[in-house]
């Protein structure tokens, strides 16, 4: 079976933005606002080399609560795969989850099944690429992310970026760290289950 590697993308893979309006750091909500990590292209270059399929898995909210467009978050991400697929990183799969609960937009405000901490998506690339969660890893800046990938078995692990420390504190991931470098070179050393 195949081994993952599913990565929340905002605070892993790119820089958190600071909202002037919520005075939190945030999602960026346009291209212009986009900064990814410097190490973020070499460390999961070497996670496809070991033969890790790579996912993301990201909650995108930011229309549903009325911050930004569907047509700049999609921007965002064309963005993202533009420059990943321009170093040679194939990801098999994004996963985005546009909802909110608490949203303003009233087909994007519902309580939905693929929002982290849910497993949803996780669930649905087990299927279609018949993959070994136990055997996969989880990484994310979030309490949601570890739940999300402790739901089915993957290993977690993670980063504590401190502009979401606020959003920490009840899980118990298997390692912490504190960017995508180390992890990546933390997870290559383990063995498989």
């Amino acid at each position: 079976m195949k081994r993952a590697v599913f990565l929340d993308r905002d605070g892993v893979i790119n820089r958190l933005v600071y909202n002037l309006e919520t005075g939190q750091y945030e999602s960026p909500y346009c291209v212009k606002d986009l900064v990814l990590y410097p190490y973020a292209a070499r460390s999961l270059i070497k996670l496809q080399q070991r033969g890790y399929m790579l996912f993301l898995v990201s909650n995108q909210p930011g229309y549903a609560k009325g911050k930004t467009t569907l047509e700049n978050i999609r921007s965002i991400h064309e963005e993202i795969h533009h420059y990943l697929t321009g170093n040679g990183i194939k990801f098999t799969g994004y996963y985005y989850c546009y909802h909110h609960p608490d949203g303003i937009v009233p087909e994007y405000a519902l309580k939905c099944r693929c929002r982290k901490p849910g497993a949803y998506f996780l669930r649905e690339a087990e299927i279609k690429f018949g993959l070994d969660l136990v055997n996969s890893w989880f990484i994310g800046d979030q309490d949601t992310d570890i739940f999300c990938g402790q739901a089915v078995q993957t290993r977690t692990i993670l980063i504590n970026n401190i502009h979401s420390a606020h959003k920490r504190g009840r899980s118990f991931p298997d390692y912490q760290v504190w960017d995508l470098l180390s992890a990546t070179e933390l997870l290559l050393k383990q063995p498989f289950k």
